[in-house]
């Protein structure tokens, strides 16, 4: 692909930055990149005269389009106006409190805490919880976890990576470091590209035997996938109600950071944390203190969605489950590569040749699939490629559409092979 220059302004004026060539390529020509849609009909999208098929939604119970969901947004809004403006700290309105006691019920947590985003989450709490000492992060886990621990590598804290998938490394690792400053350890749940959970139990494990905190991002985990029960609907688990519980884990030395912007289709995102920690961020985190609120509908919308999850949430995750392995069968059967061995509604594709991107978002297009584009520096060169999410709301045609759109491109263009 070739390269653009990209003018980024700094505090000396606009500099050359080739790094961002090929996105900025890419927004200029690929009609999925930067897009404005025009109109939205459930999974189908309209930009301009082209309606799509969207698979690049993260909204996956669609509660975005639930009628019992949409219907909680005017009453509260009558309640408290379209924006509580407060800071948390001057003031929270009941339905924060109301929320919080719903969702420590779910996830059985000690407690929890709202917050607006959970790119604000990692960047102003974990540099607290750093606190001057050493910072392990996931080498995959989401570029704002780890602008969160470059930030606390500003305050003074040691920044390490490790690799997930080998506990051992990271325990050695845990080994070279003094044990009288604080040590924490960051890491996506789910993986927002493969689709995959990590070993939860065993890296806990190895944090407890240090005495060093897990810190996990579950913003794409939490209402898919929960707790194992023989009563389960599917391999998802149960309830929704994350990483964690899906791994049969206690919350001992675990941070458990989780967003509603998902499953739930909603402004909102929460810890979960002892109640010493989150007195202390009431104080000492800058969203709590100074950020204004989620909106009252998103607010309205998270209340509604949880009480929606609790009625019909097993029965929407195994639908969604009963899709993605359709996806991923197919996928199978062309001989494609996925590192996606978990079975979650993220399904990435790579390419052979990063340069192809363009040509390939182009045949997509062509088919009327919207997905999620994969370019470098946004992914490293060898991950190059797109990413299909799979929601409640596409339907068995869409899938079926989908799939036919996934064999014509094969045959066009050298995706990524499975290796036998």
């Amino acid at each position: 692909m070739p390269h653009t220059t990209v003018e980024t302004v700094g505090a000396a004026g606009a500099r050359p930055d080739p790094r961002w060539g090929d996105l900025e390529h890419l927004r200029r020509t690929s009609p999925m990149t930067d897009a404005v849609l025009d109109e939205v009909r459930g999974r189908h999208i309209r930009c301009g005269n082209h309606w799509l098929i969207d698979f690049a939604s993260c909204n996956y119970l669609g509660f975005d389009y639930d009628p019992d969901v949409i219907a909680a947004i005017e009453p509260a809004v009558r309640r408290w106006g379209t924006h509580p403006s407060w800071s948390r700290l001057l003031g929270s309105p009941r339905i924060y409190p109301e929320i919080e006691e719903r969702l420590t019920e779910l996830l059985e947590a000690p407690d929890t805490l709202l917050l607006p985003t959970a790119t604000l989450i990692h960047a102003s709490v974990i540099p607290i919880l750093a606190d001057g000492g050493d910072v392990f992060v996931e080498a995959t886990a989401h570029r704002t976890v780890y602008d969160g621990c470059a930030a606390a590598r500003g305050q003074g804290a040691t920044l390490h990576r490790f690799q997930g998938g080998d506990p051992g490394q990271l325990d050695a690792m845990l080994r070279t470091v003094p044990s009288r400053a604080p040590r924490l350890v960051c890491l996506d749940g789910v993986n927002s590209m493969s689709g995959n959970i990590p070993d939860v139990r065993e890296l806990a494990a190895v944090c407890r035997r240090s005495g060093a905190t897990l810190y996990i991002d579950d913003t794409h985990g939490f209402g898919v996938i929960g707790e194992r029960r023989p009563d389960e609907l599917c391999p998802y688990g149960a309830r929704g109600n994350s990483v964690v519980r899906h791994a049969g884990e206690s919350y001992d030395d675990i941070v458990l950071v989780g967003g509603f912007s998902k499953a739930y289709s909603s402004l909102l995102a929460f810890l979960a944390l002892p109640t010493s920690l989150k007195s202390l961020l009431k104080v000492a985190a800058a969203p709590y203190l100074y950020s204004g609120p989620s909106p009252t509908a998103s607010l309205a919308t998270t209340l509604a969605g949880l009480e929606v999850n609790d009625r019909r949430g097993d029965a929407i995750r195994a639908d969604i489950h009963r899709k993605t392995a359709t996806v991923l069968d197919h996928v199978h059967g062309l001989g494609l590569d996925t590192p996606n061995a978990d079975g979650l509604p993220i399904v990435e594709i790579m390419l052979d040749d990063p340069a192809d991107l363009d040509a390939v978002a182009l045949s997509l297009w062509g088919s009327g699939i919207y997905v999620t584009l994969a370019a470098y520096p946004l992914v490293p060169r060898d991950r190059v490629g797109f990413r299909i999410q799979i929601t409640a709301l596409n339907s068995e045609d869409d899938i079926a559409t989908l799939c036919e759109a996934l064999t014509r491109l094969s045959k066009q263009f050298a995706l990524r092979r499975r290796e036998d």
